[in-house]
């Protein structure tokens, strides 16, 4: 155990000194000391429930015969913060998470940990922190939200975005919106639809890193609290049977999540967060692997944004399991794989079935022939960037039109909304790349924008920042190099002619090399946006988005 060196030796007096500060006794401190990571607040709807959940967890890992110790985390509300400078925190906000973990468990010897995420950035800093400190480690997340309903159909947080522009341009009305406002989002959990958090809870369960249903089971089910006993007992199993992350977090591990990612059309800002993952577990997850797996794993779930189907649905259906015993039947999966259950894949799938198959298609029926993510590549994006090809509608996969040129999230919007945006334009976002957002803000306000206005099926947007899991349409971020670090995309013009075939994986500017070169050679960046705190550090040490926004 770690904890005995400062709990079991006659040293250690002084530190149980302290512990026994807390209440414990000499029987708690002779078990293993298990952390308990809770991102609880009362800002964020995904974790407003999560002292449930905490507490779940400490009951299981008391009759597993640990002692839990809780601490906490910081968070942000992606939703909350769209559309001005909380933004620029969201992403920032990962590293801080992943650090803070470090740095508690580090600090205070623990045995093993419990983390309780569940939205945005949350989850993916938890499983960066477990990469990192590998000690014996379960993720169980807070769960989802319940779909939100509204005359007779189901509606969710994309909705009210989408119902804004409705309203600005004349197609809602304010009573309308107001509404769908009240009925959008009503429980507590991580937003309804297959969006960032969702995604990146359905993935852990991929990855090994949680324990099935992790990702799907309602927040407000009494199964989520069993399920939170459960990963409380489990870690203590890890602990006997010395299972690190490590030991689960391998290259064929992250192989198997890009597949199921392609099978459930997750949000693009898995193409950050499971690089990341895997460069705290010493792997190089090569981003191009995006358009090799999408061609042998077919989009099986259309969930919104892309469909009428939420989370809640996928979970009756049969959940994540189900989803990986369609792969698994086809012969696509590593199985042979261990898991915080103890078991491998293989035994975690027997008795597994899809228990509805328009939710859970197989491949011959399934909604798209190829997976969910589109990785481009081009002249304005050498690097790369991607797009939700599952939400993107068919008339939009390849596309030629004039570059709208922006500086801003707020200078687009703005345009949108004015109406200046006219059908065939191709919007360029420039500036909110990881350094020069800085944080990559994520920018469901003008896709929602662009949707709303009933333009989402003839309009494309192309950013060097990112967009929400919620976004749908031809949405293309990531372009890497950034256009503060001075790549492509910070050289296109106004009515410069953007191609982009998505199928084919091509994101290109009709300029001539030479044209290209000679820009870039005028080209001179501009001042930071932001120059003080945490967001000007931030800036200097993150790396580009196509190696996953890490520090460097």
């Amino acid at each position: 155990m770690r904890s005995d060196q400062v709990t079991t030796k006659v040293n250690n007096a002084p530190q149980r000194s302290l512990f026994k500060a807390l209440g414990m006794t000499d029987e708690e401190l002779d078990k293993p000391l298990i952390g308990v990571c809770n991102s609880v607040n009362e800002l964020i709807p995904g974790h407003v429930d999560l002292d449930k959940v905490a507490q779940s967890v400490k009951d299981g890992i008391r009759m597993a015969g640990g002692t839990p110790v809780e601490f906490g985390s910081i968070g942000v509300c992606d939703g909350i913060a769209m559309g001005h400078q909380g933004m620029h925190y969201s992403l920032a906000s990962r590293e801080l998470i992943a650090d803070s973990v470090e740095t508690v468990a580090r600090a205070h010897a623990l045995d093993g940990l419990v983390l309780i995420p569940n939205c945005d950035k949350i989850v993916p800093g938890m499983l960066m922190a477990a990469a990192r400190l590998n000690i014996p480690t379960v993720v169980v997340s807070g769960g989802p939200m319940l779909a939100g309903r509204h005359k007779g159909e189901n509606i969710d947080l994309k909705t009210v975005f989408e119902g804004v522009a409705a309203q600005k341009t004349d197609q809602m009305s304010q009573e309308e919106l107001l509404e769908i406002e009240n009925s959008a989002c009503p429980s507590c959990g991580s937003c309804a639809g297959m969006f960032t958090a969702n995604s990146m809870n359905c993935l852990t369960e991929v990855l090994g890193l949680g324990l099935p249903g992790n990702g799907t089971i309602p927040a407000v089910y009494a199964d989520r609290l069993r399920l939170a006993k459960r990963a409380g007992s489990q870690v203590l199993e890890m602990l006997d049977k010395d299972i690190k992350p490590l030991d689960i977090l391998t290259e064929e591990n992250f192989s198997n999540a890009l597949k199921v990612d392609m099978a459930l059309g997750c949000s693009t800002n898995t193409a950050l967060h499971l690089p990341a993952i895997a460069h705290e577990a010493g792997i190089k997850l090569d981003l191009e692997l995006i358009n090799e797996v999408k061609e042998e794993v077919p989009h099986l779930c259309s969930l919104s944004p892309a469909g009428k189907y939420h989370i809640q649905d996928l979970h009756e259906a049969g959940g994540v399991p189900a989803v990986m015993k369609v792969l698994s039947d086809e012969g696509v999966l590593k199985e042979d794989l261990i898991t915080v259950t103890g078991k491998t894949l293989q035994e975690n799938l027997a008795g597994v079935e899809v228990l509805d198959t328009e939710v859970i298609r197989d491949f011959e029926t399934a909604y798209h022939k190829t997976g969910g993510l589109s990785f481009l590549q081009g002249n304005i994006a050498p690097d790369g960037a991607v797009v939700k090809q599952a939400a993107v509608a068919d008339e939009m996969l390849v596309h030629e039109g004039p570059a709208r040129i922006f500086n801003s999230e707020e200078e687009t919007v703005e345009a949108i909304h004015n109406g200046d945006i006219k059908s065939g334009d191709v919007v360029v976002i420039k500036y909110e790349g990881p350094k020069g957002g800085p944080g990559m803000r994520e920018m469901l306000t003008p896709t929602s924008a662009v949707a709303g206005a009933g333009l989402d099926k003839e309009v494309a947007l192309i950013t060097d920042g990112r967009f929400s899991g919620a976004t749908r349409g031809a949405s293309i971020g990531h372009i890497s190099p950034e256009a503060m670090e001075g790549g492509p995309i910070a050289i296109v013009e106004e009515g410069d002619i953007i191609e982009i075939d998505i199928p084919n994986g091509k994101l290109n500017v009709k300029l001539s090399e030479e044209e290209i070169t000679e820009r870039l050679e005028n080209w001179e960046q501009p001042e930071p946006k932001i120059k003080t705190g945490y967001l000007s550090r931030y800036a200097k040490l993150v790396s580009s988005a196509s190696t996953g926004a890490v520090f460097e």
